[in-house]
C-alpha cells in the first residue's frame, strides 16, 4: 500500500504531468478512490473519468509544460500536503500552488489544489 507521501508524488508526476492516456488512466486507478472529487480554483471533478478529461485538457493547452515538487510532501496521519510548480521544461515556472489530499483506505479520497499567488 502506497503511503501518503508517495500517493501525493503520484498525483502530480503520474497522473497531472502524463501526457499519454492510458499510463495516466492506469496511474488515477491506482491512485484514487472510484468517487474521488477534485476540487480547484476552476470546478470540481468527481471520479476517475472527469479526473482524467481535467489532467487530459490541463496538459492539451499547456504543451511542453511539465509539473515538478517544489518540496517534500508534508505528511499529517491521511493528510497530505505538496507544493508544485508548472512551466515550461527547462525554464522558470508560470505557476505554482499546493494540492492538499484527504487519503482513505490507502488512495486519495478528495483532492483540493489551490493556485498561489505571482
Amino acid at each position: 500500500m502506497a503511503t501518503v507521501a508517495e500517493l501525493m508524488e503520484a498525483n502530480l508526476l503520474r497522473v497531472f504531468n502524463e501526457r499519454d492516456d492510458e499510463r495516466r488512466a492506469k496511474a488515477i486507478a491506482e491512485t484514487y478512490a472510484p468517487d474521488v472529487t477534485f476540487a480547484d480554483p476552476e470546478g470540481v471533478a468527481t471520479g476517475h473519468e472527469e479526473l482524467n478529461a481535467k489532467a487530459r485538457a490541463l496538459l492539451a493547452q499547456s504543451p511542453g509544460f511539465v509539473f515538478s515538487a517544489a518540496g517534500p510532501a508534508l505528511v499529517n496521519h491521511d493528510l497530505g500536503h505538496l507544493a508544485w510548480a508548472f512551466g515550461p521544461d527547462g525554464e522558470p515556472p508560470v505557476v505554482r500552488g499546493i494540492d492538499v489530499a484527504l487519503v482513505e483506505d490507502g488512495v486519495i479520497k478528495k483532492l483540493y489544489t489551490m493556485l498561489l499567488p505571482a
